[in-house]
């Protein structure tokens, strides 16, 4: 039956009013009968009460209605009132003929207003008054809430329940089970005289849909209705309440929001639980207090003792709390009714009960996280076993990947800490190790109040080197100050032994890091790395750490030969285990090295290891931190699709959040999606910048990405101004390395489009000589191809063979086909585009593959319908990154309409038909790439 009507929609109950049918059916025979609606707090009884009431059945009838409530159970007879006064208002005189004139003191027929509301002959004249009437017309009498219905009421209900069967009545009655007041002799009589108990079920799922679209006055989503209903369990009530909720927020119920509707928990759903739990002896609830408190984890016996109950006790309320829908099982049936607790409490109240759970849990050796989670909800200092149990709790978030849980634990334990002592300076040196997998500015930050904190440079040492080089390279100049006054200390680690040299072998490698984007800072890198490869620092963890930062360094300079660069890092990688802490360790400025020096081979093995392991260890940081590693080792073997996913994965798992990876790693980023000239990979990484980078390897990075993209739209001279600034940004920091960063041919290319022939071949010779003095073939093999582009004709096509010829010995796969690719167009020969085609086709470059397929005259070129303007390209791309037309919107400062017409435009220029397939058709038409 679904039926709608002013009062609301009822669903799913055709079964129960079909029933009561029948009994009315019965009662016009005269055979009366007791009809009871039972179940939990909002099963739906009271809406299927009043839709009985509008029953075609009852047509026949006189129909009674009451609804008992709990603060008028003290109003004798206010039910029986609710019953008979309307009815009696226009009934003939003869009604109170006989014993019916007994009950004239409930109506104050004789004036005094005054009722004897236990003696047996008002009882028997309010029976005698209902025979009367049901004479005149059968009754439908329905009484909702029987367990909040007043005595004398409840005594008058359970005679004509004893005598129902021979008149011509039906007695409807809903019960809230599980309510201690419907266990009251009275109301368990009537009860007991029902000939048909129903319990009406939760709504199925597509009962719970049709409920969610008539409450919304629209069609929702199959997995929104289908999220309403996991949410509520089907409970009528509070499905009522969510879909209301919803509706106010004015969220459109699609599958895109089914998740958030989960979260909802409505105002009107959790003021009838609170009024239910309320209503509760104190026992119960304390228990639901307890339960509270304790969260869902809770053991029942551990939940009987913080309430203060025996074991048969607590057994019973939960029996009771089962009934009333509140539990399931031993714990709470829905997160509303957990949170509807809180309304019972007090904040001084909450506050107690937690400092109980605290110590309760702590003396029955609980897990330090169960301990620390209630410790979290507390202000009032412990001491100093509190502080010790929320470190202990933080290690444990931190092993299995919650470093924001480890946080908060830390954070909760400064309350417990001295102001200024060195127990406070443990905790903040726990919190920065905590906070740099989140945000390593603020880790930088806490380190160093912790610093100010602790005694002696040995322990402020120990203290600052908690934090690797790569997280210590974003420290401000105050940070800066206190890690070299502490060296400064030490003194040269040379003239020292043990813990001493190597706190101070670690402390030099993070300020030679921090001095790394300074080109003074760089000038004795290579001085340095012949002192140390003298000595035995292969043995010394320490030592290994400060040359893996000079090897890093060394590669961005191109201070050290390439193939001294490659041997150095992998035989430092060789004695860094793949499952350690990839955070924690050298490794990332290894992988750099190593692929800045053509030597990749090595790492893929290595990284693919890594990766388990920090999946293992859900640790979300160092998996985007890999895969933006496994980007450029991909990218430097020639692995281009490879490449691309694992960029892609890698910036969905916040690679270019510098705030938390690090600058190194969304440096990498940067200059992978450069090399790719994937456009969609660099208007993700555009459109995620907000700001102008503070950083300024950052900033740099941000900016070529800007040129390279100019370049995509044409724009040739902005492209020029931009990556020149770039360029020499760089060179004023030292980095000149060809492989990770080739502004210059990329400069080069530009200039030629502008037709400054010889600025081109002056920046290509330029970089041409760096990558000679660097060594690797990559290097050489793309300036060469370079300079064969802008020289052209016979020139350029023996250049371009003298690249092909150089790349062949490297594994950058990529650069070998850019320079088969310019042979094919220089010499225009079916066998160098085949040549080109097989390469392409190898490695994944279908860009460059179906260039070659059209030369080849295999496919008809593209025909993309026109060029993207700026604004459909800055939409396509927020499109692809996952953002809803709404959120475009609000980013982009337009209406969703505008957002809407840029798609559908850039859906027919593409030829797509929907937003799944937009980043390949944007990969497909062009590169933001100028080489």
């Amino acid at each position: 039956m679904t039926r709608g009507c002013a009062t609301g929609v009822l669903l799913e109950r055709d079964d129960e009013t079909s029933l009561v049918a029948r009994a009315l059916e019965q009662a016009l025979d005269g055979i009366g009968s007791v009809v009871v609606l039972a179940g939990p707090l909002g099963n739906g009884k009271t809406a299927l009460l009043r839709a009985l009431s509008r029953h075609p059945g009852a047509a026949s009838f006189s129909v009674l209605h009451a609804s008992a409530t709990l603060m008028e159970r003290d109003h004798a007879f206010g039910v029986v009132r609710q019953l008979l006064e309307p009815v009696l208002a226009g009934a003939p005189a003869q009604v109170w003929s006989g014993p019916a004139a007994l009950a004239g003191p409930v109506f104050d027929r004789d004036g005094t207003g005054r009722i004897d509301d236990a003696a047996q002959p008002v009882q028997l004249g309010l029976l005698s008054l209902g025979r009367n009437l049901s004479a005149i017309k059968p009754l439908f009498v329905l009484v909702d809430d029987l367990q909040w219905v007043d005595e004398p009421s409840l005594a008058t209900l359970e005679l004509l329940a004893g005598r129902i069967r021979h008149l011509r009545v039906v007695l409807v009655v809903t019960v809230r089970e599980g309510d201690p007041l419907a266990e009251r002799p009275a109301a368990a009589s009537v009860l007991a005289a029902a000939t048909r108990r129903l319990r009406p079920r939760p709504l199925s799922p597509a009962g719970a849909a049709k409920l969610v679209r008539a409450k919304l006055g629209r069609e929702c989503d199959e997995a929104f209705g289908l999220a309403c209903h996991e949410t509520t369990g089907g409970n009528p009530l509070l499905l009522t309440g969510l879909a209301l909720a919803w509706a106010v927020g004015g969220e459109p119920p699609t599958e895109a929001n089914a998740e958030l509707v989960r979260a909802v928990r409505p105002a009107q759903a959790r003021e009838r639980l609170v009024a239910c739990m309320r209503a509760q002896p104190e026992p119960v609830r304390r228990l639901l207090k307890a339960a509270a408190v304790l969260g869902e984890s809770a053991e029942l016996d551990v939940v009987s003792v913080l309430a203060g109950l025996d074991e048969p006790s607590t057994a019973e309320i939960v029996r009771a709390l089962g009934r009333l829908g509140l539990f399931r099982g031993a714990g709470f049936a829905h997160p509303g009714a957990r949170e509807a607790v809180d309304d019972l409490m007090s904040a001084g109240e909450r506050e107690q009960f937690h400092l109980r759970a605290v110590r309760l849990l702590y003396d029955l050796g609980k897990p330090v996280e169960t301990v620390a989670g209630q410790l979290l909800a507390t202000s009032t200092p412990q001491g100093l076993w509190a502080v010790e149990a929320l470190r202990d709790a933080a290690h444990v978030a931190l092993r299995r990947g919650a470093p924001q849980t480890a946080v908060a634990y830390l954070r909760r334990a400064l309350l417990d800490t001295s102001v200024d002592g060195p127990d406070r300076a443990t905790v903040l040196v726990d919190l920065a190790s905590a906070e740099r997998l989140l945000d390593v500015n603020a880790a930088v930050r806490t380190l160093s109040y912790a610093v100010a904190l602790l005694p002696g440079p040995r322990q402020r040492a120990a203290a600052l080197i908690r934090l690797t080089p790569a997280v210590m390279g974003d420290a401000p100049d105050a940070v800066v100050s206190i890690l070299r006054g502490v060296f400064e200390e030490f003194g040269r680690p040379e003239q020292l032994s043990g813990v001493d040299r190597d706190l101070a072998l670690r402390l030099e490698a993070r300020l030679r890091f921090i001095c790394r984007t300074e080109s003074w800072g760089l000038a004795g890198t290579c001085t340095r790395l012949d002192e140390l490869q003298e000595g035995e620092w292969t043995d010394s963890g320490a030592a290994r750490e400060l040359v893996s930062v000079l090897v890093n360094s060394a590669a961005l300079t191109v201070g050290v030969p390439a193939r001294r660069v490659a041997v150095l890092a992998e035989q430092l990688l060789a004695r860094e285990p793949a499952s350690s802490a990839h955070s924690a360790s050298a490794a990332p400025l290894l992988v750099t090295a190593l692929g800045a020096a053509d030597s990749p081979g090595v790492v893929a093995g290595w990284l693919e290891r890594a990766l388990v392991a920090a999946q293992q260890r859900g640790d979300v940081v160092e998996q985007a931190m890999i895969r933006t590693e496994q980007s450029l080792i991909h990218l430097l073997t020639g692995r281009v699709g490879d490449a691309t996913l694992a960029a892609t994965d890698a910036l969905d798992l916040g690679a270019w959040n510098w705030g938390s990876v690090g600058t190194s790693a969304a440096v990498v980023s940067g200059a992978v999606a450069l090399q790719l000239g994937d456009p969609v990979l660099i208007g993700r990484l555009l459109t995620s910048v907000e700001a102008e980078p503070a950083n300024p390897c950052l900033a740099t990075m941000t900016g070529l990405l800007r040129g390279h993209a100019a370049v995509a739209r044409g724009e040739h001279a902005v492209a020029a101004l931009t990556l020149a600034d770039c360029g020499a940004h760089l060179d004023r920091l030292g980095w000149r390395n060809p492989v990770l960063f080739p502004w210059r041919s990329a400069l080069a290319l530009v200039k030629l489009k502008l037709g400054a022939t010889c600025d081109a071949i002056a920046l290509a010779e330029e970089e041409r000589l760096i990558a000679e003095e660097w060594g690797a073939a990559s290097g050489i093999g793309r300036t060469l191809r370079v300079l064969g582009r802008i020289v052209g004709g016979d020139r350029g096509l023996g250049l371009t063979g003298r690249a092909i010829d150089v790349l062949r010995t490297s594994a950058h796969r990529l650069e070998l086909l850019h320079a088969l690719r310019q042979r094919a167009e220089l010499t225009e020969l079916p066998d160098s585009w085949r040549s080109c085609l097989e390469l392409a086709e190898e490695i994944g470059a279908q860009r460059i593959a179906h260039r070659a397929r059209v030369a080849l005259g295999f496919t008809a070129p593209v025909n993309t319908g026109g060029k993207l303007t700026r604004s459909e390209q800055k939409v396509a791309m927020l499109a692809v990154s996952g953002r809803s037309n709404q959120e475009i919107a609000e980013m982009l400062d337009v209406t969703s309409r505008a957002v809407e017409k840029h798609l559908t435009n850039t859906y027919r220029k593409l030829g797509v038909r929907r937003r799944s397939e937009l980043a390949e058709a944007l990969r497909s038409v062009g590169s933001a790439s100028p080489a």
